[in-house]
């Protein structure tokens, strides 16, 4: 696919970030994110990789969808940065670059001569991001993970029930963390408009998980009382659940006003509930909770999760059978809106098979934020990013015998 090609839509749209150069040295989750969100909105994103590859590209179990996922839309370079001449290729992309992303250990890409104090004496306009662990201060080196942050943070005391902590069932950290990296990077490119010089951006997994606990911080600030664990919270309504119904299925049942109760009461039939003045209000309701979720429980058992989801649906009152993240694949609102989109895969036992992600959760004139590139194969756009930065082929092909380049 061409260069102009890539950088449109369906529609032939011209993208945001259309003629941004991203080049980055990520790995894992949190960088390659910052890069897809870049990626996805128009920009250039050059994967650079060692030429042993991304290890995330092997990656068993909670792993396996790691790089497929968060390296659409990328070119992929190999090169030897322990090898002078991979290193020099290395550096001409970085000045070629509007923004270098980078997840690796503090004075990592110092050590390289890639870190942003070098870089920004070649290349003075660029953008330079790091993912790390801790902003600046007393944990900075700390090595950091999603769930060594949930854990400190808060996050996974909130999430477990009380002397059970438990991480959240997804990168939550490392994903918010590439998001607000990629939110910083287009703040700067936009500053840099103004002012012709770039900037380093920092964006840290235990700050962004700090955030995230935010509301619970300031629920103590405000109230005195410290937030129990979602399991133990005081609901503020009293119909706000997971039900155990017909057949064993699950599904969540909500009413959070006065009005859904009288429309709940009404489509279930429950005129005595209705009627009875010590549930009268929500908050009457919330003091008789324990109760009156025994009743519902008893009273919903035998109806389906499909009856119960097409009662609340046609009154409009908030309802969510309890899916697993396979069954999306077979969601109607995902498959009506394009919420799903083909890649073919680039590694392991099904290589080259077509398998369907999950795209960025925005629309920008009406329309999805699509597949321009596959998740890219080790090196595959190594000779053409050499080539462009000048080398000719009989030095990629020295470099490439050499193994400085794959």
């Amino acid at each position: 696919m061409n260069a102009a090609a890539a950088e449109a839509t369906s529609e032939g749209k011209r993208l945001p970030l259309a003629g941004i150069r991203v080049v980055e040295f990520t790995h894992m989750v949190m960088g390659p994110t910052c890069g897809m969100v870049l990626a996805d909105l128009g920009a250039e994103v050059i994967k650079v990789e060692p030429i042993e590859g991304d290890r995330t590209r092997h990656l068993l179990g909670a792993g396996a969808g790691f790089f497929p996922m968060f390296n659409r839309n990328k070119k992929s370079i190999a090169l030897d940065l322990r090898h002078p001449q991979g290193l020099e290729a290395a550096l001409r992309l970085c000045v070629s670059a509007d923004v270098v992303a980078q997840n690796f250990r503090p004075g990592t890409m110092d050590k390289y001569g890639l870190g942003h104090a070098a870089l920004r004496k070649l290349n003075p306009r660029l953008v330079y991001v790091n993912h790390t662990g801790f902003l600046p201060g007393p944990y900075e080196h700390r090595t950091a993970l999603d769930e060594v942050v949930q854990m400190m943070g808060g996050l996974a005391y909130m999430t477990g029930r009380p002397g059970d902590p438990l991480r959240a069932g997804t990168s939550v950290n490392d994903i918010m963390g590439g998001m607000f990296g990629a939110i910083g990077a287009m703040a700067a490119l936009m500053q840099r408009q103004q002012t012709g010089e770039g900037q380093e951006v920092n964006s840290a997994l235990f700050e962004n998980n700090v955030f995230l606990v935010g509301q619970h911080m300031l629920q103590y600030a405000i109230t005195g009382q410290p937030a129990a664990p979602m399991p133990e919270r005081i609901s503020a309504w009293a119909l706000y659940d997971v039900f155990t119904v017909k057949d064993g299925e699950q599904i969540f049942l909500a009413a959070v006003s006065d009005a859904q109760w009288t429309v709940f009461c009404d489509a279930l039939g429950f005129d005595d509930l209705r009627a009875d003045p010590a549930l009268r209000t929500n908050n009457d309701r919330v003091r008789l909770r324990p109760t009156l979720l025994a009743e519902l429980r008893r009273r919903l058992a035998d109806r389906s999760a499909a009856e119960l989801s097409a009662i609340f649906e046609a009154r409009g009152l908030p309802f969510a059978p309890i899916t697993r993240p396979e069954d999306l694949y077979g969601d109607p609102h995902l498959k009506a809106t394009g919420g799903l989109a083909d890649i073919r895969l680039p590694d392991g036992e099904r290589a080259g098979e077509v398998a369907q992600t999950t795209l960025f959760p925005i629309t920008l004139g009406g329309e999805r934020l699509g597949v321009r590139l596959d998740p890219p194969t080790l090196g595959a756009h190594t000779r053409e990013l050499l080539a462009e930065l000048g080398y000719a082929e009989a030095q990629v092909a020295a470099m490439q015998a050499e193994r400085a380049v794959a």
